[in-house]
């Protein structure tokens, strides 16, 4: 898999690289980037990096400057001004930003550190137990679901 080192500019010619190619091979491990990782790749594949033409300046960040997540605070949801208020929250931060932190969600922290432990006992198992649920395919009910953008 192609990979960049630090520094090393993501511009080459289209018959240098053919990203469907890569993106067909990483699809076909079913391994996805944890399989990278237990490969020991230490550099990020070149189907990560989004060209610079593609990059919009809102996500050109210099190291100074200090990135704050949307937060999405769900006290007082169910009154009908407020719930509109965190609609329009979510929608906003999910296209500008693709994610949020949910804060006063009212979930135990105990249920969310066991989910954690769940997730990672999950990825932890072997390759072949794992390799049924990995998908991009939007309609599955159960798949470890890889990025739709690469």
């Amino acid at each position: 898999m192609n990979t960049l080192e630090a520094g090393e500019s993501t511009a080459m010619s289209v018959s240098d690289y053919d990203r469907a190619k890569e993106l067909k091979a990483f699809d076909d491990t079913k391994e996805g980037v944890k399989g990278l990782v237990d490969a020991g790749v230490v550099n990020i594949p070149k189907i990560f990096i989004r060209p610079p033409d593609e990059i919009s300046e809102k996500w050109n960040c210099h190291r100074n400057d200090i990135i704050k997540v949307p937060v999405i605070d769900l006290s007082d949801i169910q009154r009908g001004d407020r719930r509109r208020e965190i609609v329009e929250g979510v929608r906003i931060a999910s296209g500008s930003w693709g994610f949020f932190q949910v804060v006063n969600h009212g979930i135990p922290l105990i249920v969310l550190e066991e989910m954690i432990d769940g997730i990672k006992m999950f990825h932890e198992q072997g390759h072949e137990l794992k390799k049924e649920y990995y998908s991009r395919d939007r309609k599955r009910t159960t798949a470890i679901m890889i990025s739709t953008i690469l």
